[in-house]
């Protein structure tokens, strides 16, 4: 397997651990305000990136590793931005910040590279072990 595709599942599981953590903490206090950054964080960071590491480990050659690495700081960076921002805009009552602005414009931008590398990968030719 590749190191991209270990990069995206070792922090994928990361933030899977986190989630986890998070979701013990609200049910363990009755307190589910931070539910919708919680469950983003499940969806950005442990789903999306565990399916985007699938993907680059199933291509493996085929993909094309910088926009891959490209993909994995993208999308990494976006949940780092985009889950606190969240979570301070709920914890404020909707006051809101810088980074629930730039953070899910960065998700968007990890996505769309995502997409480009899958449809070059289409578009390369097969090898011996394809």
């Amino acid at each position: 397997m590749s190191k991209l595709s270990l990069a995206f599942f070792a922090t994928a599981a990361v933030f899977a651990l986190m989630g986890m953590a998070w979701g013990v903490h609200m049910a363990m206090t009755g307190n589910f305000t931070m539910a919708p950054a919680h469950a983003h964080l499940n969806l950005l960071g442990w789903a999306s990136l565990g399916i985007m590491g699938a993907f680059y480990g199933i291509a493996g050659d085929r993909a094309n590793k910088r926009l891959g690495w490209l993909n994995y700081a993208l999308s990494t960076v976006a949940v780092v931005v985009t889950i606190p921002a969240l979570a301070m805009l709920l914890a404020s009552g909707g006051k809101e910040n810088l980074g629930v602005k730039i953070g899910p414009l960065l998700a968007i931008a990890g996505m769309l590279v995502f997409l480009i590398d899958v449809l070059l990968t289409l578009r390369a030719p097969k090898t011996a072990s394809a």
